[in-house]
């Protein structure tokens, strides 16, 4: 019953750790620069027309969960008109598809990181 309610509770306080964590040595980082006399704009990305974290994150992410879908789909289908073993079936083509849809992400990165 005890189990039940400290893991979530310890998992809570596990990630908040690691978040404090990262966030305070950052500041303390930044501060560190700045009572030096370093230039502020090491904080800023390399430049403006570079693609931003956050949209490259995205767009694999997206393309992870629709090739994790479209494999789902190529399962179900080959399942129901072949005799193949549905165990091994499943996560062979999920997991390509996945990794077909990440390697697409990466040239999409490499494409728009170039313009």
């Amino acid at each position: 019953m005890i189990a039940e309610i400290l893991i979530p509770i310890s998992l809570f306080l596990a990630i908040f750790g690691i978040i404090y964590l990262y966030l305070s040595t950052r500041n303390k980082e930044r501060l560190a620069l700045i009572e030096k006399g370093i230039d502020a704009s090491i904080f800023m990305g390399r430049d403006k027309s570079s693609t931003s974290f956050s949209k490259i994150i995205l767009l694999n992410l997206a393309l992870l969960l629709m090739g994790i879908g479209i494999g789902v789909f190529i399962a179900l289908l080959l399942s129901t008109y072949t005799s193949l073993n549905e165990s091994a079936l499943y996560p062979a083509t999920i997991f390509t598809m996945a990794g077909a849809a990440l390697f697409i992400g990466f040239t999409m990165t490499k494409k728009l990181d170039q313009q």
